[in-house]
């Protein structure tokens, strides 16, 4: 007897419902609240880049582009990858377009995994990551990222991390610079991972969406550049983060052949393509607008300092990034024990909205402690922020 047409979900997506996201900026529509939820700017990108999208809209870039991408953002993008790196790769044959990083992400979990191979993944992670693995029916293997200490940055035992390796392993699911923790994995903590990569003969796919906003000079590697790892990584990052334009849905894979040509078989059966015309624009940015994404990279980090001083006259424990859009506060420093709690109750009460933690945890313990918020708005929008948390502490005294 089949599924009852009132349930009809397949079981491994069970258990997922709405993102947090989606559920947390509903919240902030109807209470009104500051929305630090989730992780998009509140201005746009470069203007000329604009100009090229509409352009090329006006120019008639409407119908089906090529499904691996339009050739010169593909061009654009090993240019990118040769100049900052210097890895190397076939534009024709090793660079992939996709509908944003998440596509690239799912596309190659679904393209690489079969159903019980193990995918490790450092916790907290990005919500979608569970998502796809399960579509894939494969299994999550969590490496737990912890603070060095009370404030401090987020590492990971490399104990754990070949603990967590086992004969069904197939795919390291490496996030650096890492959403939400802010950590930007060292040369040194890069190799630890290269090693048990070769050592176990595992494949690396890469979520470097945040490659050109880490702060206080802290240097991105990617992990494909360290000896042995070219040949076994699948790169992914996207022009959403790096242009404010999060909305485009432009992502990218780069990869060896063979992996290229895994990740095309399932991306054509999903999107095929995506718009041309941010296609172009994306490949002008990556040419002509890196000035423009350097003095984005400047006022993010003036605008993370701005959130995370207000935090901590909060009363919040800082944990202040190296990297992306967000900070992590550990509420227990107001006397409260559960994070989720706390961002759950803080819009009606604070008017703010930030992400718990725990959700993107498999050991919910991981994360318990801690809320997410944005810094990626405008300052009067942090300030407000700021204010309305300081006049909760006021009222909930810890």
């Amino acid at each position: 007897m089949g599924r009852p047409l009132s349930d009809p979900l397949v079981e491994r997506m069970r258990g997922f419902g709405t993102t947090i996201f989606a559920e947390m900026t509903a919240l902030a529509h109807q209470t009104g609240a500051v929305n630090l939820g989730q992780g998009f700017p509140d201005t746009d990108g470069p203007n000329a880049m604009l100009e090229q999208a509409v352009e090329a809209i006006r120019g008639g870039l409407n119908q089906y582009p090529p499904g691996p991408g339009l050739p010169p953002l593909r061009q654009a993008i090993a240019a990118h990858r040769k100049h900052r790196y210097g890895l190397s790769y076939d534009p024709d044959t090793e660079v992939f377009v996709t509908v944003g990083a998440t596509e690239a992400i799912s596309a190659s979990i679904l393209a690489l995994c079969e159903a019980g191979d193990e995918v490790v993944v450092l916790e907290p992670y990005y919500d979608s990551y569970a998502a796809v693995i399960a579509l894939a029916g494969a299994v999550r293997r969590p490496v737990p990222l912890r603070p060095t200490a009370p404030g401090g940055r987020f590492t990971f035992d490399p104990d754990e991390l070949r603990a967590a390796i086992t004969a069904n392993t197939r795919v390291i699911l490496l996030n650096s610079p890492h959403n939400p923790t802010g950590t930007v994995l060292s040369r040194a903590e890069l190799q630890h991972i290269a090693d048990v990569a070769v050592d176990r003969d595992l494949i690396v796919v890469t979520d470097e969406v945040y490659e050109h906003l880490t702060f206080d000079g802290v240097e991105h590697v990617p992990i494909a550049s360290l000896p042995g790892m070219r040949e076994r990584t699948v790169s992914i990052s996207s022009a959403g983060k790096t242009f404010s334009v999060t909305g485009w849905k432009i992502g990218w894979v780069c990869a060896p052949t063979q992996f290229i040509r895994a990740v095309t078989t399932v991306k054509q059966f999903t999107t095929f393509t995506s718009a041309g015309a941010f296609q172009l624009a994306v490949a002008h940015g990556l040419s002509r607008e890196m000035e423009w994404v350097e003095a984005l990279r400047s006022s993010l980090q003036l605008r993370r300092d701005r959130l995370a001083d207000g935090l901590a006259r909060v009363g919040l424990t800082v944990h202040v990034p190296q990297a992306t859009y967000f900070v992590l506060a550990d509420v227990r420093a107001l006397g409260i024990d559960d994070g989720e709690a706390f961002a759950r109750t803080l819009p009606h009460e604070g008017g703010v909205v930030g992400i718990p933690t725990a959700v993107f945890c498999d050991n919910a313990e991981v994360g318990r402690p801690y809320v997410r918020f944005a810094f990626c708005k405008r300052d009067d929008v942090l300030d407000e922020a700021v204010s309305r948390l300081v006049s909760y502490a006021g009222r909930h005294p810890s």
